[in-house]
């Protein structure tokens, strides 16, 4: 039996977090229940024309987001709002896989340009793990722009 899952993100702003991480796996913010979007429109605008529309107040409507991959294949990601800021390191991370199949120095030349490009989209590096043959192929770790813990691998 396949099993689904979603991963979940407890978020200050729902939103800005959502379009992150959309933009770094090249995920899409899916349309409101029942709308099918033109080619091109803004799916974060329908889903404001929608909330308005079902009487979903404004200070509600950056409660929560959700992102999937276009392909189908990779899990759906749920950012839901919280009060409370996060105060400790994850106990559970993500690895963006970006240098699948490289070593060596092609491998880190792979991750520092995609660690340039996320810190472009908001993200903060931390440190760089340098490779260790064989068990340890080197790693960039990383921070979301709310300060969650990720890995580039």
């Amino acid at each position: 039996m396949t099993r689904q899952f979603q991963v979940t993100f407890d978020a200050h702003d729902p939103r800005a977090l959502s379009t992150f991480w959309r933009d770094a796996l090249g995920y899409v913010h899916p349309a409101p229940p029942g709308v099918t979007l033109p080619e091109g429109a803004d799916p974060l605008a329908a889903w404001d024309t929608f909330l308005e529309k079902i009487g979903v107040p404004e200070s509600e409507r950056n409660s929560r987001a959700a992102i999937e991959d276009p392909a189908g294949q990779g899990p759906r990601l749920f950012f839901q709002q919280v009060p409370e800021g996060k105060t400790a390191k994850n106990r559970l991370h993500l690895d963006l896989r970006a240098a699948p199949g490289l070593e060596g120095e092609a491998r880190m030349t792979a991750l520092e340009a995609e660690c340039t490009r996320l810190v472009s989209l908001g993200a903060t590096r931390v440190r760089r793990h340098e490779p260790n043959p064989p068990l340890d192929g080197g790693f960039i770790v990383m921070q979301d722009p709310e300060g969650n813990e990720f890995c580039l691998d």
